[in-house]
């Protein structure tokens, strides 16, 4: 019975890595990831001030806005594959790595 235990345990281990949250995993499924000096919610006064100066329009005022961003990879291409600041994956990079909206922060 035990060996039998030991067993269902290990087959299942592939299906617990599987369901780890993204802020545990290196990668991103909406674009590269983004080491990003600071980061700002999108209805604070930095971030609004922002946005404005470059007259982008979020819906959202809880999203997260990365500042100053540039991309990192795993594998060193960019930036390299370390981050001094604040590493997040973004859905939208598409302001010359000033600001990138619908930031999640990942953990390296």
């Amino acid at each position: 019975m035990f060996p039998r235990v030991i067993a269902l345990a290990i087959s299942a281990l592939p299906l617990l890595a599987a369901a780890t949250p993204l802020e545990a995993r290196a990668d991103c499924s909406t674009g590269n990831l983004q080491c990003c000096d600071s980061t700002e919610s999108a209805g604070s006064a930095a971030g609004a001030a922002l946005l404005g100066l470059l007259g982008i329009v979020v819906q959202d005022l809880n999203v997260l806005l990365g500042v100053n961003c540039s991309p990192i990879t795993v594998i060193g291409v960019g930036t390299g594959s370390s981050c001094s600041a604040q590493t997040v994956c973004c859905e939208d990079n598409s302001h010359g790595g000033l600001v990138s909206i619908g930031c999640v922060p990942v953990s390296l």
